[in-house]
């Protein structure tokens, strides 16, 4: 039951957890369960802070700026 409960989060789940471990150079459960730690100390308060990060990466490609290619120098 575990196993099948890790395999979702590795493969399923949002890809935060995986994304802030490559960041900051850490493995990615040690991420996880810091978060787990921290939502039952502050009652599930970072659950909306995943969710923004999710959609901020699922998304991340509409709020890069548009590539505008300038004619001259002085096109601004």
């Amino acid at each position: 039951m575990v196993r099948k409960i890790i395999y979702w989060f590795e493969q399923q789940a949002f890809g935060v957890c995986e994304w802030w471990g490559k960041k900051l150079g850490i493995q990615t459960t040690h991420v996880r369960m810091y978060f787990i730690y921290l939502s039952f100390f502050t009652f599930g308060s970072p659950i909306i802070v995943y969710f923004m990060m999710a959609f901020v990466l699922e998304h991340k490609e509409s709020f890069k700026p548009k590539n505008y290619k300038r004619r001259s120098v002085w096109d601004l």
